[in-house]
């Protein structure tokens, strides 16, 4: 497999991470962990599904992804190419009018929002163009086109920040104290904008930072760190995470 990143234009910046172009000759399972940033994913080449558990279940060729607390597991055939959007933490409302938290664990073909006639256009050049440089410009210039708003909520943003810094580990009513909202209109306002509540956006980000870092201590001690009372809770949160145990996970090979 092969991961190719590129930098959104100014104008895109404040909206979206970075977009990753993922390119596989042979035929693999990828472990994609939950993580805080919508996602959208244009397939150029091949094809893509993802395992539920019961089987495997194609993906679209354009995908639009909520924000999760559990793994997926994504199958690439032979010769598959893919150029995913990774939104900032507040970004992806700027394209979208769906309430983004109907899609917390969900992944939805984008037909289903936008037109089909839109979405077929974007594909034809994605098809057509000659160098991965292209295809990133092909989906910057649909990005441009349906954007709706030039900036980020701030006090949204100012909340993520604050999450962030206290790796997860906030009380959702201080939090909006400090922002002097009432606790009712920060969770209806979050949810807008990030894709998920704020209890469910800290829950991610805590498990963010035990599962991406290598421990140096027994799991005991990370389950006590994580904020867990016992080692059976973090053990099952854990494997809801990544689908895997801790020692089998640190064991295996790299995702993303």
């Amino acid at each position: 497999m092969n991961i190719t990143d590129f930098i959104p234009i100014e104008k895109l910046k404040p909206f979206v991470k970075t977009y990753k172009i993922i390119e596989s000759q042979h035929e693999l399972e990828n472990r994609v962990l939950p993580s805080t940033s919508l996602a959208m994913a244009f397939r150029f080449k091949g094809q893509n599904s993802y395992n539920t558990g019961f089987g495997k279940t194609q993906l679209p060729n354009i995908t639009l992804s909520g924000l999760r607390k559990s793994v997926r597991m994504i199958n690439y055939s032979e010769n598959t190419a893919t150029l995913i959007v990774l939104f900032k933490e507040c970004g992806a409302a700027a394209f979208f009018k769906k309430p983004l938290h109907e899609l917390f664990e969900k992944s939805i073909s984008l037909d289903c929002i936008i037109d089909s006639g839109e979405l077929f256009r974007v594909e034809d050049l994605l098809s057509e163009a000659n160098s991965n440089a292209q295809r990133v410009a092909v989906v910057e210039q649909f990005l441009l086109q349906r954007i709706t708003c030039l900036g980020i909520d701030k006090l949204v943003s100012e909340a993520v920040a604050n999450i962030h810094r206290a790796n997860g580990f906030v009380k959702i009513k201080e939090l909006a104290g400090t922002l002097y909202i009432s606790n009712d209109a920060f969770e209806k306002r979050f949810r807008k904008i990030v894709g998920s509540s704020p209890k469910q956006f800290a829950s991610i980000v805590r498990m963010s930072s035990v599962v991406l870092q290598k421990p140096t201590e027994s799991f005991m001690d990370i389950a006590y760190s994580a904020g867990y009372y016992d080692q059976a809770h973090f053990n099952k949160d854990f494997k809801l995470f990544t689908g895997q145990t801790p020692t089998d996970f640190y064991r295996s090979p790299s995702h993303w």
